[in-house]
């Protein structure tokens, strides 16, 4: 109670000062001097007592049961491994028919139950430079990643992901993955969704023969998207930001399987990551995507395609010493191929001249061409032209 409220009600209750001359005597309002005696009168001098100006009702308060269901998402999400940000829970909010709060106030709401872990080092989203597709197919990302198996085998994850919309293509599992698994991948994902326009991967020797160590034959993914007039982009070797959409896309499904337990075998990992593939293109809402999903994204718009000009052609030579069987070896679309001479033109010194599917072979001792192929890619063995 402040002494001078109950100066004032006395002036008036005591003395005898109406509410007009206590207000002008002690400098206050005439209402309040009203207040004061009221308040006195109804509940004696703990009446007089400060109150708060704070409203009784707070009709924009978040209610209760909001509250207590972002906290239950917060720990739901974090428990399944999947995104349990702001933007993910008022996204499960609105799909269980709620009419979610603001982002900024889920994270306050977030903050008050200590559910967020300040992270003051944390580099600013707006700091990042970000590229991003215009439309669907119009660039496919690609990457190797590994998982473990309850037995400890390592095993690799093949994916495929559409820069624009952020939709997985394709998700599978192998021991390892060879330049022949990888084309059969995407000659599946072609037919299956059409030719993008470009793809872009690391400089991994199932996607390019750039920096291998002997030059010039193009391994078979880079003749299968030349075929097709696909334009291939490499990342810059030590450089993994410019493959930064996939390798963000993979530390969410590390964080989905490490909250399963580990597969027993690759087949218990397939099905998984056919569960991980459903859930992520569409019960995922994604941040870039204004909310929607990858599925969404990659369905509202039409598709892009490769350019029509003309695929680029290759050309390289290698010189080889004919062996004992009459054979002699080339490397063609990622896979070592026979070409079949003759045991007539064994141990002789050949020159191989190779220009896309043909190759030319003759001898260095005299010039003289003793045999032309036409490179079959679905066989190792091959017969020389007649």
């Amino acid at each position: 109670m402040k002494p001078k409220n109950l100066v004032i009600v006395r002036a008036v209750t005591d003395q005898g000062l109406t509410h007009a001359e206590a207000a002008a005597r002690f400098g206050v309002t005439r209402q309040w001097v009203h207040v004061l005696v009221r308040r006195y009168q109804a509940e004696g001098p703990d009446g007089l007592a400060p109150r708060s100006r704070a409203p009784k009702t707070h009709p924009g308060a978040t209610p209760p049961p909001i509250r207590e269901r972002i906290i239950a998402l917060r720990h739901e999400l974090r428990i399944a491994g999947a995104d349990a940000g702001p933007v993910t829970i008022a996204w499960h909010l609105e799909q269980e028919g709620h009419r979610p709060p603001s982002t900024s106030t889920i994270r306050r709401i977030l903050h008050d139950a200590a559910l967020i872990d300040p992270a003051p080092n944390k580099r600013p989203r707006s700091s990042y430079i970000r590229f991003e597709a215009d439309l669907p197919n119009e660039c496919w990302q690609a990457d190797i990643t590994h998982w473990f198996l309850s037995t400890g085998t390592r095993v690799e994850i093949l994916d495929f992901l559409d820069d624009h919309a952020r939709y997985l293509l394709d998700i599978r599992p192998a021991e390892a993955f060879t330049g022949p698994m990888v084309v059969a991948v995407m000659t599946e994902l072609i037919t299956r969704y059409g030719p993008p326009y470009s793809t872009l991967t690391d400089n991994g020797l199932v996607f390019t023969t750039r920096l291998a160590r002997f030059k010039g034959a193009r391994g078979g993914f880079e003749k299968l998207l030349a075929a097709h007039r696909i334009t291939q982009k490499n990342g810059r070797p030590g450089h993994p930001q410019t493959q930064g959409k996939i390798e963000r896309f993979q530390q969410t499904l590390k964080r989905w399987l490490k909250a399963r337990p580990l597969p027993d075998t690759i087949d218990d990992l397939t099905t998984l990551l056919t569960q991980f593939r459903t859930w992520y293109n569409t019960a995922r809402p994604h941040r870039s995507l204004a909310g929607r999903t990858p599925e969404q994204a990659y369905t509202a718009l039409p598709k892009a395609a490769p350019t029509t000009h003309p695929a680029t052609t290759e050309w390289r030579s290698r010189t080889d010493t004919v062996d004992k069987h009459g054979k002699v070896t080339i490397r063609y679309a990622g896979q070592i191929r026979h070409l079949g001479i003759g045991r007539a033109h064994a141990s002789t010194p050949v020159l191989i001249l190779i220009h896309d599917r043909n190759a030319t072979v003759s001898s260095t001792n005299t010039g003289e061409i003793i045999a032309e192929f036409t490179i079959d890619p679905n066989k190792n063995y091959q017969a020389k032209n007649p």
